[in-house]
């Protein structure tokens, strides 16, 4: 049983982390390392805990707890602690030496404040250590909330959190949405959020009225297209893991695929027999509550009423909230199996005669996070990919790049803004500051007061000689006039 949080104590818990997040920020970038590096050392030590724990809690199959929660994680730390010095090393701005003598630009990426991290069920261990560790190691103090379905792991990695890093620098408040409102109330300066699109714009919409930044990554309606030249081996095989790991409660999961005409039949009798071949609780786990049975369970018989046929699966099994991995046929284009997210083991199959039809109907849903295209000739095949709208695209892959701390993890339309990893997720974590620095001692600069003719003449000297354009006499001549503007400039 884990306690939740009482929402009145959000202000005191944002004050005591923004306090502790000062402090670390000040530290160098090799202790926060150090930090970091002791944090990750701790996870490792407890890896079967944590395994043992999203087993119980979530029914995740070990396999996919070891390798999708566990195994990322340790990526994540290395990648992170490997990059984090360039990332972080200033940039020096050129300045002209004629206009701006004596000086130097940098910029410099700060810490941004308090990262209040509001985080889903499906992935509840690896999910907010994507943001966890870049916001430390750039000086960040952070305020996690997990989700009320994963209370459990949340402790696991609040009670290593706790006894690995300084007190209040990364605080874990457990509850439900009523907790997460209350944070955003308490004024953090960044959100960070993975959920449905409904909870995200009421995020979107809190944050707003108190002009808090905030990064969403929401659901999404997955496409895979299979050209007429696919290794059906290799696109079976992943279309079918990329339709159901996770027992399809991944935003990456493959929710619609579309097959060309010239193989569709083989293509799905593959899958057909692929998806009788899994085993309910090694290879695909339950869904997370009875709500969620339901959602899938709606939309199949919806499907099926409106004429698709079922070729495996399609109805619970009696068995807790577990759904057998399930593949539909001739369904409508417009039901909600096609169109709404299912996250769930649902694969619905479309053929079509053109490319130009897939396309179409891969971009024909308010998405756009995944996509994936599979074809023998790679350079064909990622000419289509490049048209999905989509902010994760593969070619003859899915699914896997999103807990990499190098590479980005962002969507398109109602599958949210902002970006998890990578370089462009750290300047999400953090504000940028332009430092200016003179070192001339000087009275006084050419453009201060007062004005007069010379400092016209100098700027017009200074424009004529910089015009790429001019010939080469004009900048010549141009010369003088700036010399002698700003020898006359005090005058």
């Amino acid at each position: 049983m884990v306690d939740a949080t009482d929402p009145a104590t959000l202000v005191n818990v944002v004050a005591a982390a923004r306090a502790a997040g000062v402090s670390f920020a000040a530290t160098a970038i090799a202790q926060r390392k150090r930090a970091v590096r002791a944090l990750g050392d701790a996870i490792m030590a407890r890896a079967a805990d944590i395994a043992k724990v999203l087993h119980e809690e979530i029914g995740k199959p070990p396999g996919e707890a070891w390798t999708s929660e566990l195994v990322t994680t340790g990526e994540l730390f290395d990648h992170w602690l490997g990059a984090i010095d360039d990332l972080l090393t200033p940039i020096d701005v050129p300045l002209n030496p004629i206009n701006y003598p004596g000086k130097q630009v940098w910029l410099e990426l700060d810490p941004i404040g308090v990262i209040a991290l509001i985080m889903p069920w499906n992935y509840p261990f690896n999910l907010p250590l994507r943001t966890i560790v870049p916001a430390l190691l750039a000086g960040n103090a952070v305020v996690y909330k997990p989700s009320e379905h994963a209370p459990r792991t949340g402790a696991i990695l609040a009670e290593i959190l706790a006894a690995t890093l300084p007190p209040d620098l990364v605080t874990t408040v457990q509850g439900d949405g009523r907790v997460g409102e209350a944070l955003i109330a308490a004024h953090p300066d960044k959100i960070v959020f993975t959920g449905s699109v409904t909870a995200g714009k009421r995020v979107a919409m809190q944050a707003a009225t108190m002009l808090i930044p905030c990064s969403l990554e929401l659901g999404s309606k997955d496409p895979a297209i299979v050209l007429a030249d696919a290794n059906l081996d290799r696109a079976v095989a992943g279309v079918v893991w990329g339709a159901f790991h996770n027992a399809g409660q991944d935003c990456a999961s493959i929710e619609r695929c579309y097959v060309h005409r010239s193989i569709y039949a083989t293509f799905v009798d593959r899958v057909v027999v692929a998806t009788q071949a899994l085993r309910l609780g090694d290879d695909v786990g339950p869904l997370v509550n009875e709500a969620g049975l339901a959602k899938v369970a709606s939309q199949v018989e919806a499907a099926r009423a409106a004429g698709a046929v079922v070729r495996v699966g399609g109805s619970p099994t009696g068995n807790g909230y577990f759904y057998p991995p399930t593949v539909v046929t001739d369904m409508p284009a417009n039901c909600a199996l096609m169109v709404e997210e299912t996250f769930g083991p649902v694969l619905p199959i479309v053929p079509f005669d053109d490319v130009e039809d897939a396309i179409r109907m891969a971009n024909a849903t308010p998405y756009g996070l995944c996509g994936s295209v599979w074809g023998r000739d790679v350079s064909k095949a990622e000419a289509v990919a490049r048209r999905i709208r989509c902010g994760v695209i593969f070619v003859n892959n899915c699914c896997f790049t999103g807990p990499m701390g190098g590479a980005a993890w962002t969507g398109r339309g109602e599958s949210g803004y902002g970006v998890t990893g990578s370089r462009f997720g750290l300047e999400g974590l953090t504000q940028v500051r332009t430092v200016c620095v003179d070192r001339t001692g000087q009275k006084r600069e050419m453009w201060w007061y007062p004005y007069n003719d010379a400092l016209v003449r100098v700027a017009r000297g200074l424009i004529d000689v910089g015009r790429g354009g001019a010939k080469l006499g004009d900048r010549v001549r141009a010369v003088p006039v700036a010399v002698g503007g700003l020898l006359n400039r005090w005058k």
